[in-house]
Formats: structure tokens, sequence, C-alpha cells
């Protein structure tokens, strides 16, 4: 099992990395290979890591709400296309 580091911040990191990390962290826990000392470590990094996601997905929500409302107040609310989001796959890219 690969270790995973944990000197980054999490600040630091794009959304794809720490969503890649939480996923490693994931995998660490569910193998069952750790100390309770590091799964401690590895529980909270995950928690870190999901809360920091969460926000990022909220905010990043938030913009394409208000795009979706000033595309509208130039065009019929019917006619813009939300089906074409690009689908995210985070691990083994």
């Amino acid at each position: 099992m690969a270790e995973v580091s944990f000197d980054r911040t999490i600040g630091d990191m794009s959304f794809k990395e720490a969503s890649i990390e939480l996923e490693q962290v994931v995998r660490a826990l569910e193998g069952g290979d750790l100390e309770l000392e590091d799964s401690l470590s590895y529980y909270a990094r995950g928690v870190e890591l999901l809360k920091s996601l969460r926000e990022r997905l909220a905010g990043a929500e938030q913009k394409v709400q208000l795009l979706m409302e000033s595309a509208a107040k130039g065009m019929d609310a019917a006619m813009i296309d939300t089906s074409s989001a690009p689908t995210t796959s985070y691990v083994n890219e």
C-alpha cells in the first residue's frame, strides 16, 4: 500500500488533487492495514479533505447558478442547456 503524504496543505491543492487524495485515504482505511493511530490520522485528513471539497463544490454551484440567472436575463431559461456537463473521474487519470 502506498503511503499518502499529508505534508501538503489542502488549500494548496486543486479540486482534483484533493479528490484523488481523499480516494487514497478511503482506500487505506478500507484496507484495514493501518495501526489505530494511523487510522485516526487518515480519518481526520479525510474529514478535512471532504469539508474542503464540499465547500469548493458549493462555491462552484453558486457560480453556475449566477451564470445561469445572468444568461436567462438575455434568453428564455428553457434555452439554457445544462445537460452537457462534463463527467468527472478522479482516480487513475
